[in-house]
């Protein structure tokens, strides 16, 4: 009569209703008269309605309530024997208000695994339920079934409105039989307003039995379940919507009917083996089988509708699915578990408009690199390739010019190559998914590495080796050495075929040991602003190995020794003046260019490797501008001076008028002009 769900408010009434029906039946039970005996309980807790029930079945012992201060008089019921005494320890039996709810619980659980359907986990709510809510939350629930009493329904809800965990994004079920207005009622357990409540519970979605027959029809006691409804609401001293129990009203009606007709079957089929009623008790299982034979058989039309049992003594009745719409329950669906036929009224109202996600889905996106630096690099890049093709052909072209052999053409016709190889090396380097396809991606790593290796090899490598030979032949003492030293060509090749070997060999045992293949980096989700539901997960390609570091610190290691190497000789050389490579400043203002922009671009590429861009835009505008820088400063100069000279046209015609003996005379002049400032040096340093 009291406490979470005061149901005995109506139900109590619709029974007594119910017991006047049937005694006015002389169809029914002609020779016994049913009464009623009701036991006054609460709701919560319930260990005072169990000790109510079993004094009901053990009433001829003596029973204390822990509840009351003043012991229970049992009694006395005609199948009770004076012989039966049955003792109840209140101490060992404590059922709690959860455990209600386990058995629905437990069979929901079985049937969504059967459907399957994941359930994500099972939240308690026994006391404060902050808590319950801010982990529901946490677990980012979708779809939330609520199994609880009104009065914890309201501390529930506040809870979630504090949270926020209602709206477009979330779908709460909740049981049926509350009141209609349970959330606007007035509770002093919660801070929320009504308008709070309200905005907390839209658009949740409840189940319960259909309790009232939807069809005007007549039921077994001749009457419609509309003149039940107002019969009732005659009997119950408050308005239905603020009595308990109302909504199940007239299954506690239709409840005694079925015990009613039981009893009137059971009744017949004693008397055909000689007993009656009046000899049943707890051990007799004749009686006891028949009751259940007839219980079982049951089928009849009540005020609540068909009423018929399964197997296992639960009401086989229509379900009726409704949700909250503007604050106002719409019937929006109804199930028939005997025939497992679900009706459907399509009129769901969804806040937002659409359905909501059963979770959030996580839409994964490649940050690829943009397109507009692609292509300015790139075009950058081809008008490099081709300034390289350039230099080259102008440095064959004019290879017989003496100021041109002096230069040593064969290793810039090298740094020409490798400097065209370099910028090849872009294309490579700004390809991404949004070009190739995964099984394409490892032979793109390997393109970037040999290209830009070897290009670097050949192109930095034939200038280091330029000024490491003018540094070892040029810088000594001259006053304990011969002073006319000879720069002998193979010895140059040989030291560039060296330097490029070993990246040969060093990329070759990585690509066959540990070969770069296509990696994923992924960052954190991002909650885009148009779509609560979804989280954007970035992830970034790369191209790596397992032992990268290992690798990487080899090939910087190695590279970064031949650039400081080659800014100290470029140093050391920068006072040298010869005849035998007659660009080596040249050459020694390349190195200072290349050396700084790589070492300081490796390890910015490095760091910024989690951004696409700005990695991209370090490395190969390095390339580009360290390329652009040792192709203008080698080869504009003899470009120029050929071309404001004239030199190649009076070298051409003095070869046709004397031969050979012009290179002789040319190269005496040199002698005597390097041992003049030799001689000069000496003076000077004394």
């Amino acid at each position: 009569m009291t406490g979470g769900w005061p149901g005995g408010q109506a139900c109590l009434p619709a029974a007594q209703m119910a017991l006047e029906d049937v005694n006015s039946r002389r169809d029914i039970l002609p020779d016994y008269e049913l009464r009623l005996d009701p036991q006054v309980t609460r709701s919560c807790p319930m260990a005072q309605s169990f000790n109510r029930a079993f004094l009901c079945i053990a009433s001829c012992s003596t029973f204390f309530s822990q509840d009351d201060p003043q012991p229970l008089t049992p009694q006395p019921y005609p199948w009770c024997s004076s012989s039966q005494t049955v003792g109840l320890d209140q101490d060992r039996y404590h059922p709690a208000d959860h455990e209600v709810f386990y058995r629905t619980l437990d069979d929901l659980e079985e049937r969504v695994k059967e459907a399957g359907i994941e359930i994500t986990f099972r939240q308690s709510f026994f006391s404060d339920p902050a808590v319950p809510v801010k982990n529901l939350k946490r677990q980012d629930a979708r779809i939330i079934v609520g199994l609880f009493y009104e009065t914890e329904a309201r501390k529930v809800f506040c809870e979630v409105y504090k949270e926020r965990l209602f709206g477009k994004k979330y779908v709460w079920f909740l049981i049926g039989w509350y009141a209609d207005n349970w959330f606007r009622i007035k509770d002093a357990n919660i801070n929320c307003t009504e308008e709070e409540m309200r905005e907390a519970v839209e658009g949740h979605i409840t189940t319960e039995i259909v309790m009232l027959n939807p069809e005007n029809t007549r039921s077994i006691s001749n009457m419609t379940s509309q003149e039940f409804i107002e019969k009732l609401t005659k009997r119950v001293e408050k308005s239905p919507e603020e009595t308990g129990g109302f909504q199940e009203a007239p299954l506690a009606y239709d409840a005694i009917w079925a015990l009613a007709l039981a009893l009137n079957k059971t009744s017949a089929e004693l008397v055909k083996k000689g007993l009656r009623l009046e000899d049943f008790n707890y051990n007799n299982r004749t009686i006891t089988d028949e009751i259940y034979r007839a219980l079982n058989s049951s089928a009849f039309e009540g005020v609540s509708g068909h009423v018929v049992f399964d197997a296992s003594g639960s009401r086989m009745a229509w379900t009726l699915i409704e949700q909250l719409q503007d604050g106002v329950y719409k019937k929006i669906g109804y199930y028939d578990s005997t025939k497992n036929n679900l009706s459907w009224y399509s009129n769901v109202k969804w806040i937002g408009g659409s359905q909501p996600s059963d979770y959030t889905k996580v839409i994964v996106t490649f940050r690829y690199l943009s397109q507009k630096l692609f292509v300015s690099v790139s075009v950058l890049s081809s008008l490099g390739i081709l300034l390289a093709i350039i230099c080259l052909a102008f440095n064959i072209y004019n290879g017989h010019v003496r100021y041109i052999q002096n230069s040593q053409p064969y290793l810039n016709n090298m740094t020409a190559v490798g400097c065209a190889m370099a910028q090849a090396a872009v294309f490579p380097l700004g390809l991404d998914g949004l070009h190739i396809s995964i099984g394409l991606f490892p032979f793109v790593c390997q393109a970037r590495l040999w290209l830009l290796s070897l290009g670097f090899g050949l192109g930095y490598g034939s200038m280091f080796t330029k000024i490491w030979w003018v540094h070892t032949v040029f810088t000594k003492k001259e006053e304990k050495k011969d002073r006319r030293k000879t720069l002998e060509p193979w010895k140059l090749y040989a030291t560039v075929g060296l330097l490029v070997g070993l990246d040969v060999v060093i990329l070759a045992i990585w690509q066959i040991v540990d070969p770069l293949q296509r990696t994923i980096e992924e960052f954190t989700k991002e909650e885009p602003k148009s779509d609560i539901d979804v989280l954007i997960l970035p992830q970034l390609e790369h191209c790596s190995s397992s032992k990268m570091n290992t690798w990487l610190g080899i090939f910087y290691g190695f590279k970064g020794l031949l650039l400081l190497l080659g800014i100290f000789l470029a140093y050391e050389t920068k006072g040298v003046s010869t005849e035998k490579i007659n660009d080596h400043r040249a050459v020694g203002m390349a190195i200072y260019n290349v050396a700084v922009l790589c070492l300081i671009t490796a390890p910015v590429t490095l760091i910024l490797k989690s951004k696409q861009d700005a990695s991209f835009a370090f490395a190969s505008l390095a390339i580009v501008f360290s390329s652009y820088i040792t192709l203008v400063v080698l080869f504009v100069p003899k470009m120029r001076r050929l071309i404001t000279r004239g030199e190649w046209q009076s070298e051409q015609q003095d070869t046709m008028k004397t031969g050979s003996s012009t290179n002789n005379n040319e190269e005496e002049k040199s002698r005597i002009l390097e041992k003049e400032n030799r001689e000069l040096e000496k003076i000077i340093s004394e």
